[in-house]
């Protein structure tokens, strides 16, 4: 501590004095300091020369200032290198942590663009695969503004027939003012033109399911696959569905409801309906709500209910009204199975002579098992007369007289008829897969038509299947090669690769005789076959009969999955050799996906009459069904396992055929429908 003396010099403790540092009392000329004290208590112990003493300590104090001055200024000057120093190593660890700020930010920075350029090429993707869906919306506020009034019938027909026939810039002119007002969009669209000519077809489905939305069978994924090709080929393509309870929103875009009055007859009265418009993966979709009967599809499931007849015929009839007050002259009117054949006798008994001449029906039927028969009276619900159509040549059913078959309504009423099958002929279908239709359908023979299913293949694609371990193609096919190593490192299988690998899918519908399999499996086992069977069907378990099966199997080189696993499944169809399957599903699921993925389909029961019935050689059915019977329906499997061993050259050169062939719905499915709608219009 310092502290001031009275002529102003500041005295230091005399420790800071002393250049000592070893604690010992500091000395002045000689004389020792009292008990270590302050210079402040010289005076008081010498009194007679505080004067004297005053004037040595000064001299005393400039003389070691003097001496400790290069010491001090030594220290000054190390200090200040020293924080020379450290103020260098700072500035330098700022300057680093700077840069690699200034890095990070020009890295994020080409994150970021990239991001931005990413998403604005999506953007533009979406915007081009986006045209169907404002198109669509665009159709169904037309659809508004007839309801509503503000807009007639025929300039609605102008304007649908503009969308349609220019998708493209329509919806990218529409795009930025979907969302306003009906009035400002009817401005818009007498701006952009009116005199557009259509040349594609104006298709309205009037059906019971939809994909996504609404499914429970092959009819789903039909209606909605079959749409999006017809609509990508330039033609006006409708859906209108039940506003059902369990329908799932979340499929539909822009989903609204017309505020305008709307009623259809039932039973005698007039009945209002809401209308909903939505568009469904890029096709415009209208729901019709009864409001009165708001009970006939509030409920849990789409079919299965006592009085089914009664929920779809009311729709079936509102949904013709529907297309009456909308203004539209659709060139076909598409009905399917027998929930919507009423619209047939509906629509040539009351409907046609107002304003539908042009019109067409076409009926499709996913089979002819399910058919509806009914009492004659209740056709009078939705405005029919039983007595005109209860005859042996309209809907009366063949084999119960008494009852009215609606089935056979769509069969006799409609223009034409077109039965979805893979693999059947229409000689076949006419004399054993009718099911009590054989009169109608051979009296009618002219205009039934058979059209196989399409593939889709947008989770099926063993060029860009996720779930293999590389993808392949007829003309790479080493992802083939690497999936079968991987299926058989996961089962535990031998992992020889020569060996043949043979997958088998028992589903509800597998009526295989299993000890015809049981010793093929057993032979073939022999010969260094291994087998995979999996259960790809709902089956809660396993029954007497395949769990005994199962049991005798057990093998090195046979493994069974009875869980479903979807990856697994991808990797079963990818690295087998041969897939044993059932050829009497009209769909021809599995065999096409064998096909597909490399993998000859090979029917499990070829030796079995019923079999033979089913795939007669002699029987001209669609292009798809002649080339799977002429290449694969007859092989038995000892057969096609020689083929591998003996003649794998030729093997092979019928893998890359399969898998090469075009069974899309852009194909051969699309091309019958598209003859059926032209010999319709003419």
């Amino acid at each position: 501590m310092s502290t001031p003396l009275s002529n102003g010099v500041t005295s230091c403790a005399y420790n800071e004095l002393s250049p000592s540092s070893n604690g010992a009392q500091p000395v002045i000329h000689g004389y020792p300091s009292p008990n270590g004290s302050p210079l402040s208590s010289i005076g008081s112990q010498f009194p007679d020369h505080t004067h004297i003493q005053l004037e040595n300590h000064n001299s005393i104090e400039l003389h070691q200032s003097k001496s400790d001055e290069p010491e001090k200024t030594h220290n000054d000057i190390l200090r200040l290198f020293t924080e020379a120093q450290r103020n260098i190593l700072y500035l330098n660890r700022q300057r680093v942590q700077a840069i690699e700020e200034l890095d990070e930010m020009k890295r994020e920075q080409k994150s970021l663009l990239e991001k931005i350029e990413q998403l604005e090429s999506q953007a533009h993707a979406s915007v081009e695969e986006d045209f169907f869906s404002i198109s669509s919306e665009l159709l169904l506020r037309i659809d508004s503004m007839v309801l509503t009034g503000i807009l007639d019938t025929r300039e609605a027909s102008s304007f649908r027939n503009l969308v349609i026939n220019t998708t493209p810039n329509v919806a990218d002119y529409y795009a930025d003012i979907i969302s306003n007002s009906d009035a400002e969009i009817l401005a818009q669209l007498r701006h952009f033109s009116n005199k557009a000519k259509m040349n594609g077809f104006h298709i309205i489905h009037i059906c019971t399911e939809m994909e996504p939305v609404a499914y429970v069978g092959s009819l789903a994924s039909y209606v909605t696959s079959l749409s999006h090709v017809l609509q990508r080929h330039g033609n006006l393509v409708e859906v209108i569905l039940p506003m059902y309870a369990t329908l799932n929103l979340e499929k539909i875009k822009s989903l609204r409801e017309i505020k305008a009055e709307f009623s259809s007859y039932f039973d005698g009265q007039l009945h209002r309906n809401r209308i909903w418009t939505g568009v469904v993966n890029g096709i415009g979709a209208t729901f019709i709500q009864p409001v009165y009967y708001s009970s006939f599809f509030n409920k849990e499931k789409i079919y299965g209910y006592p009085n089914d007849f009664e929920r779809f015929s009311y729709f079936s009839r509102a949904s013709l009204d529907y297309i009456l007050k909308s203004g539209k002259q659709p060139d076909v009117i598409h009905i399917h199975n027998w929930e919507t054949s009423i619209v047939g006798p509906l629509f040539w008994d009351i409907f046609v002579n107002k304003g539908f001449t042009a019109t067409r029906i076409l009926l499709t039927c996913q089979s002819f098992k399910s058919q509806c028969l009914e009492q004659p009276d209740k056709l009078a619900l939705c405005g029919l007369d039983p007595a005109k159509l209860h005859r042996h040549d309209r809907l009366q059913d063949n084999n119960k007289p008494h009852l009215v078959n609606i089935l056979k309504a769509g069969v006799v009423y409609s223009n034409k008829v077109i039965m979805m099958s893979s693999i059947h002929s229409k000689d076949q279908i006419v004399g054993t897969l009718s099911h009590g239709l054989e009169f109608a359908l051979d009296t009618h023979k002219d205009k039934l038509l058979i059209a196989p299913f399409g593939y889709d293949d947008s989770s099926w694609d063993p060029s860009q299947d996720t779930f293999l371990p590389r993808g392949y193609t007829a003309d790479d096919m080493r992802g083939k090669a690497a999936s079968k190593v991987a299926l058989q490192q996961q089962l535990g299988l031998p992992g020889n690769i020569p060996s043949i690998l043979v997958g088998y899918m028992f589903t509800e519908d597998s009526d295989v005789d299993l000890e015809n399999l049981k010793s093929l499996v057993w032979d073939s086992s022999r010969r260094g076959v291994q087998f995979i069977f999996v259960v790809i069907s709902k089956m809660s378990g396993t029954n007497n009969k395949l769990e005994s099966f199962l049991e005798d199997l057990k093998d090195e080189n046979v493994r069974f999955l009875d869980e479903y696993d979807e990856s697994l499944l991808h990797l079963i169809f990818a690295g087998s050799d041969i897939i044993l399957c059932s050829f009497s599903d009209p769909m021809l699921q599995i065999p096409v996906k064998a096909i597909k993925y490399g993998a000859v389909p090979v029917p499990v029961n070829v030796a079995d009459n019923r079999l033979r019935n089913i795939i007669d050689p002699d029987t001209r059915g669609t292009r798809l069904s002649e080339y799977i019977i002429n290449t694969f329906a007859n092989v038995s499997l000892s057969q096609a396992i020689d083929e591998i061993k003996n003649k794998p050259s030729q093997w092979n050169r019928k893998i890359m055929e399969a898998m090469s062939k075009d069974v899309s719905w852009d194909a051969e499915c699309y091309d019958i429908h598209v003859s059926a709608y032209m010999s319709l219009k003419k």
